[in-house]
């Protein structure tokens, strides 16, 4: 296979690499078909109790930033790294937790809707939280007597393990190991040279990774202390300075350790507020979501939980709370979540949840050996980090020999900041469908592309905003239409809300806001995740139309790398007028292009417009005609409304219109009509159109016809080209020819069916380019019919 050009074409050059390797018959990626499997995505509403429930939650995260930060500056904590590190950690996993909880009341809903129309669920997660729930249980002794909130776990754990008032300042060389013998804990040191106001108890659960040694020079420390406790040694600092940076050691003056305890103090008074705090708010936030919704179903009996887990806790028929062990009810948890066929939905158990444990070679289809048959409908509540994962977990329901095929549905809360988890998916589905199937859109991320923001349009689009909100850089993108305090008052709003969840930082030195370094897609929809919701929507909204907008210019200016596009999507009337072969070279066997000549007809038909027109119901939607005429001729319409005030536009010349009108400018050049009227304007407008170009029809003759020059614009009937077979062969004869004429040496590549049924895939030509590619597809056959006759 001849190399791609070298400059990075990412999954476009995936799809064509695939499409040329199973030409040649080098490829083969076998898949179960996805026909009868339906994709569905449901986008759930909050409702207010959890909104406020989760503002608190972010201002309290907010504060706690403040509060960590301003502890470790007071112990002159130096490397953070690690610190900020496990913050964000339990950032995102508390507010991920927050994400699944907001969907437990809708996901039931759906469920138990389907149960009704006689068929099976199975509910995919990925955690299970079970961490928190030994936590209680250790904490009461074994005993329970309520069900547990996970994310109050996270936020708890966080402070207890890791707040700055149990870290030790590290040295200056942090991350260089040590090879000096550890000292500082020889019996014989000197008494009095440290107080013991230097020392802090650890607890049994912190963890610190720096080593318990000290300089010679402040070395010892009472003996009592060395013999019954875990320490940890904070060192003072004067106006900055360690103690090993001040030369000759000399004792402190007691103000100074007096001052040093009110410090610790201090510190460990700002822990316990925040431990208070959350404490408080736990109250508040959601339990456990496996256990919930165990409970929802009806208990154990009606649900077969497939996880990891090895206890849970549920809910007897008094009323009363208790954990119970899974071992103890009959199978063991590795024959459950093992077995190629495990006792699920078998009545009354018609639920099924699994988890990442058991998202591999279990068999959860309607299967011909099984009693139950009923349809499958594959729920995802928590979307995986990575494809693979996501792809194995609903291959569970998708299986050979199965009756029917299974629904999938992905349950999206409306928070913006949970698009973060399907981008990441949708990402890696695109590049799993251009490998196996030459098609960025054979896998599920058809349904999840939209999500997907993890690419340089992405990149670009956070750049923009970043600098916009930050240093009120001019961009061309308003600020969201939902939001009614002003430009000025945006973007002071969402300056204090990036500062709150670390994104921007204040400078002190400078007296400015800077971006965090490294801040890239994935850390910013992470950390939005800790904003208000609306202030969290509305950023979101305002990334999400800057990113758009960036798209709409690349396509505008032929840059936008569509994939394989459909050349006439929704159209039936495709014609194949004519097709030549050319042999290409090749090794280790030469092969063959086919190019072909498309036409197309993009007219729709009154009776096809008028079957459409019933079906609206729009109080805007309808036949509209032109106030102005052209060439005696009013231009006739179908609008039919799409999102917000945006129409989809219907011409009985081309179709469906690309670009979307506003009812503004729709209403100021159109007015509305009764289909009686617009039928004579419409009918008369498809037959003149098929071909003649939009210039006749409003001049009565073209210039560019009567130079001897050709004109389609508005033209029903259109002229493709198409080159398809071993493109790989030709590809970088094709972009050059291309580059030369067009400056530009992008290839788009298409996919059409024609009305004889036949599908094809290949490269658009451009007309200005087709004189010159058949020349050169000339030349190469020749070449090869040569070295073939010698």
């Amino acid at each position: 296979v001849s190399p791609l050009p070298s400059s990075p074409r990412g999954v476009g050059a995936m799809e064509i690499v695939a499409m040329d390797m199973k030409v040649s018959g080098m490829y083969i990626a076998r898949q179960l078909s996805f026909t009868g499997v339906t994709f569905r995505i449901e986008e759930i509403p909050l409702d207010q109790q959890y909104k406020i429930v989760y503002n608190k939650a972010a201002k309290l995260w907010a504060e706690a930033l403040m509060v960590f930060q301003q502890a470790a500056d007071w112990i002159g904590l130096e490397s953070r790294k690690s610190l900020w590190g496990q913050f964000w950690s339990a950032h995102q996993r508390f507010f991920k937790y927050l994400c699944i909880a907001a969907k437990v009341r809708r996901l039931v809903e759906l469920a138990k809707e389907e149960l009704a129309k006689d068929k099976c669920i199975v509910i995919g997660l990925q955690s299970t939280g079970e961490a928190r729930t030994r936590e209680v249980l250790d904490e009461n002794d074994g005993h329970l007597n309520c069900f547990v909130s996970a994310a109050e776990g996270v936020f708890l754990s966080l402070i207890q393990k890791h707040f700055p008032s149990t870290k030790r300042k590290r040295e200056k060389g942090t991350g260089i190991k040590r090879k000096r013998k550890q000292r500082g804990r020889c019996p014989k040191a000197l008494k009095g040279v440290c107080d013991p106001v230097g020392v802090i108890k650890i607890s049994d659960d912190s963890s610190t990774d720096s080593d318990m040694g000290l300089d010679s020079d402040f070395n010892s420390s009472p003996e009592s202390v060395f013999e019954t406790d875990d320490v940890i040694f904070v060192e003072h600092t004067y106006n900055g300075f360690a103690a090993e940076d001040r030369g000759s050691f000399h004792l402190l003056p007691s103000q100074k350790e007096m001052h040093s305890l009110r410090e610790l103090e201090h510190v460990e008074k700002m822990k316990q507020d925040l431990l208070a705090k959350v404490k408080a708010l736990g109250k508040e936030l959601p339990l456990n979501t496996l256990d919930e919704l165990i409970n929802h179903f009806g208990g154990p009996e009606h649900v077969a939980e497939m996880t990891g887990r090895k206890g849970r806790v549920v809910c007897r028929p008094d009323g009363s709370v208790m954990f119970e062990s899974r071992a103890e009810q009959g199978l063991s948890i590795d024959h459950e979540s093992h077995s190629p066929f495990p006792l699920v939905f078998s009545l009354p158990q018609l639920v099924a949840i699994i988890s990442e444990a058991s998202s591999s070679g279990i068999s959860l289809q309607a299967d011909r050996r099984v009693k139950n048959q009923k349809r499958r409908v594959h729920m995802t509540l928590e979307l995986p980090w990575s494809a693979d994962r996501a792809i194995q977990q609903f291959g569970r329901t998708h299986r050979s020999n199965q009756v029917s095929a299974p629904e999938y549905v992905f349950l999206i809360s409306e928070l913006a900041g949970e698009r973060r988890f399907a981008s990441i998916v949708a990402k890696r589905l695109e590049s799993l469908g251009a490998l196996t199937h030459g098609d960025r859109r054979a896998t599920e991320s058809r349904d999840l592309s939209k999500y997907n923001f993890e690419n340089k349009y992405g990149a670009k689009a956070l750049d923009r905003v970043l600098s916009t909100i930050l240093n009120h850089t001019e961009n061309r993108v308003p600020v969201p239409k939902g939001y009614d305090r002003g430009e000025a008052a945006f973007f002071h709003e969402m300056k204090q809300g990036l500062i709150s969840v670390g994104i921007c930082c204040n400078q002190m030195k400078y007296g400015t806001v800077a971006v965090e370094k490294d801040c890239s897609i994935t850390k910013f929809l992470n950390r939005i995740l800790g904003l208000e919701v609306d202030k969290q929507n509305m950023l979101f909204q305002y990334f999400s139309d800057t990113f758009d907008y960036l798209i709409e210019k690349d396509k505008k200016e032929g840059k936008y790398d569509m994939g394989i596009l459909d050349l006439a999507p929704g159209v039936d009337e495709i014609y194949e007028e004519s097709k030549e072969v050319f042999l290409t070279p090749g090794h280790p066997q030469d092969g063959q292009v086919v190019f072909y000549k498309i036409s197309v007809d993009r007219g729709l038909k009154w009776e096809e417009a008028y079957e459409k027109s019933l079906k609206l119901t729009g109080s805007f939607d309808g036949f509209y005609l032109s106030y102005k005429t052209r060439g005696c001729k009013h231009t006739c319409l179908l609008a039919e409304q799409s999102r917000g005030k945006n129409f989809i536009l219907y011409k009985p010349n081309i179709g469906k219109q690309s670009q979307p009108e506003s009812l503004d400018s729709l209403q100021k050049k159109y007015r509305r009509v009764l289909p009686e009227e617009a039928k004579e304007h419409w009918e008369s407008s498809y037959h003149f159109s098929l071909k003649k170009c939009n210039h006749a029809v409003w001049n009565r003759s073209c210039k560019l016809i009567q130079e001897g020059k050709e004109c389609f614009q508005g033209m029903r009937l259109r002229h493709y080209y198409m080159l398809c077979g071993a493109l790989l062969r030709v590809w970088s004869k094709i972009a050059s020819i291309m580059a030369d004429i067009t400056n530009t040496s992008y290839l788009q590549i298409v996919r059409l069916k024609t009305k004889e049924k036949k599908k094809q895939v290949g490269i658009k030509i451009p007309e200005s380019c087709v004189r010159k590619v058949l020349e050169e597809l000339k030349q190469m056959d020749e070449n090869v019919k040569r070295k073939h006759n010698q």
